[in-house]
């Protein structure tokens, strides 16, 4: 099973509009889907009240964690004060994935990990969940 934690972003994106390409997160089986309440406030931020409506219903499916304070971890001393709670959220739920779609402040980490925790953008999680489903089926 994957353990995806979902930053503010992610959340923003699928909840903007009712066929956002990245509701497929959530029509994904054996999937854990995990933000943090500070990704959610950030997201809900940004939102109009009927996108914050949407992002309450795909909420019930996410596991909330709640915030934890930034380590002293020398990976989040790499990150903007803003992204530091994202990744210390994500390395206390031990999720292995972080997926993000922030380039400015992950982007020189996409495909890296970062206290254990893959970052990701949602394209190539999705790319990467594609190609596994391909080998499985050829078998």
């Amino acid at each position: 099973m994957d353990r995806l934690f979902l930053d503010a972003n992610v959340l923003f994106s699928a909840a903007y509009r009712e066929d956002a390409p990245l509701q497929r997160f959530w029509s994904y089986p054996a999937v854990e889907l995990i933000s943090s309440a500070y990704a959610v406030a950030e997201a809900e931020r940004h939102l109009d009240a009927v996108q914050q409506i949407r992002l309450s219903k795909l909420l019930t499916t996410v596991r909330v964690v709640p915030n934890v304070p930034a380590s002293d971890l020398p990976e989040i001393k790499l990150l903007r004060g803003k992204d530091a709670p994202i990744l210390a959220a994500a390395i206390a739920a031990r999720a292995p994935h972080l997926v993000t779609g922030d380039r400015r402040d992950f982007g020189a980490y996409f495909g890296k990990r970062l206290g254990g925790v893959l970052v990701l953008p949602p394209r190539d999680y999705l790319g990467r969940r594609t190609a596994r489903r391909r080998r499985r089926s050829k078998r």
